[in-house]
């Protein structure tokens, strides 16, 4: 690692034109990583020009020879495996086991984009009338960029990097100025692999820098994943430079217990769920609603699962939960559990100033657990990102639906029961778009797109999967006419 992160732009690593820089630090220890550029507006024009550029010649690169560099990516990936995972862990702060877990999904996507020769196939029709044909083909769409944030900064570009260069676009790269390192060591890994100078780019930067993606005239997709508010912000300005534009936005996950769930593997579970990447994910569970008289026990258990978690520097053998990201996030999430208590909840853990032995000046926040939350509570509707999970209890299944269903998040929630009544219900009636059954954290595999709805997510087409081929494609529809008499003399 570079004591000033770079940009990689046109095959080549850039020192940035900016003028303002700020500290990468470690969330578990406090320590300065190194420093990465704020102002990248005119990192973004010479990446676009590059990408542009290169364009031309990448998109008539016959499929077959564009995942070529894809099973090279792959490989090189798992060559570099730990490595990319200590980064990970260093400037997230998650544990090595989830940087492992993370980076194995994200090499997933790579896999599934390999079968672009299929996937990006269009369609063909003869005599739609007579003598005339009509075929539907896929071309790309030109120069587009992913804006990833601070919570998978290795996965989430890999939700749309191998899929939109596969299908023989130029992407630019813009990483969370929280963690830049993760795709700075990615990238490291790609200038190996001799892909033609210009397809791939990482530009690095804040506002400004995410500003001239929106506005820049050569770029003409963008794909975004973070909170609701800057979901919104980005979706409209990029709309409005007419760019076509996903956005994964915030979330308030919920799961609901039923009296004949398995309390051992539910609560267990739970617990991951809720307190795994330090509730720093946008499948985070942040509610539990138990039906009937689940609740006694399931309170109990979950407790005792959460109190179990071992709290600490995610390098460190053993260790579960590492720190949330900044010092910033922790003030704000243990400022959430103040105001959930004053509200009226019982804190059955409470997480706050909590201390971690030789890590005194990380960001931790242990599993805090809050039990009878009013449903009258802004926290209810609040992402709070962090390792806080409420409970609550309900009489019947249907108001634990409704309860989901009226909330303006959409993305993801799940259901622990051993009635299959009772989960087609809850899956056929919740409006979420991602749904599990006795799974914690509904995550949808590659070859799925992860879905999203209502205020989670912006858009109409999702990452991942066939999502993505239509995303990063433009389709063109051909009518065609060859009258026998044409051809007479041949």
């Amino acid at each position: 690692m570079s004591d000033r992160v770079r940009n990689y732009i046109n095959g080549k690593w850039a020192d940035s034109k900016s003028t303002e820089w700020q500290d990468v630090v470690n969330p578990a220890t406090n320590e300065i990583l190194a420093s990465v550029p704020l102002n990248g507006g005119r990192d973004v024009d010479a990446a676009a020009k590059a990408a542009q550029a290169a364009f031309l010649e990448w998109r008539d690169t016959p499929p077959g020879d564009r995942i070529q560099y894809l099973f090279k990516l792959k490989q090189a990936l798992e060559d570099n495996f730990e490595d990319l995972a200590r980064v990970l862990t260093m400037e997230n702060g998650k544990t090595l086991a989830d940087a492992r877990g993370e980076l194995r999904r994200g090499i997933e996507n790579v896999e599934v984009a390999c079968g672009i020769p299929t996937m990006m196939q269009g369609q063909m029709l003869e005599n739609i009338a007579r003598g005339i044909d009509e075929i539907m083909i896929r071309q790309p769409v030109g120069v587009v960029a992913a804006i990833t944030p601070f919570n998978f900064p290795g996965m989430i570009p890999l939700w749309f990097l191998p899929y939109a260069i596969a299908c023989g676009n130029a992407m630019i790269v813009k990483p969370s100025e929280r963690v830049p390192l993760t795709m700075e060591r990615f990238f490291q890994v790609v200038d190996t692999i001799g892909l033609p100078p210009g397809v791939l780019s990482c530009v690095n930067g804040g506002k400004e820098t995410v500003d001239a993606i929106l506005e820049h005239p050569l770029i003409k997709g963008v794909s975004f994943v973070g909170s609701t508010p800057v979901a919104r912000y980005v979706y409209a300005t990029a709309a409005a430079n007419g760019k076509r534009v996903q956005c994964q936005a915030g979330a308030k996950n919920h799961v609901v217990i039923l009296p004949d769930a398995d309390l051992e593997m539910t609560s267990r579970m739970v617990a991951d769920a809720a307190f795994g990447c330090s509730g720093q994910r946008c499948l985070a569970v942040s509610v539990a609603v138990t039906v009937g008289d689940a609740h006694e026990k399931f309170r109990e258990a979950m407790v005792e699962s959460a109190r179990a978690l071992r709290v600490g520097y995610g390098l460190d053998e053993g260790v579960q939960m590492g720190p949330v990201i900044t010092k910033q996030s922790q003030d704000r999430i243990e400022g959430a559990i103040a105001r959930g208590i004053s509200q009226g909840a019982t804190a059955l853990l409470d997480g706050r100033n909590a201390s971690i032995s030789g890590y005194e000046a990380g960001s931790f926040v242990n599993p805090t657990v809050l039990d009878g939350l009013p449903w009258s509570s802004d926290l209810t509707t609040t992402e709070i990102f962090g390792p806080v999970l409420s409970l609550n209890n309900v009489s019947e299944l249907d108001q634990a639906i409704e309860i989901i269903n009226s909330n303006p998040f959409g993305n993801a929630s799940s259901i622990f029961t051993s009635s299959g009544i009772a989960a087609r219900q809850f899956r056929n009636k919740v409006n979420t778009g991602n749904v599990g059954v006795n799974i914690g954290v509904a995550a949808p595999m590659a070859y799925f797109p992860f879905s999203g709805w209502k205020d989670s997510f912006l858009g109409v087409l999702h990452g991942q999967s066939w999502d993505a081929i239509d995303f990063y494609t433009d389709k063109k529809v051909v009518v065609e006419r060859w009258p026998a008499e044409w051809s007479r003399s041949f």
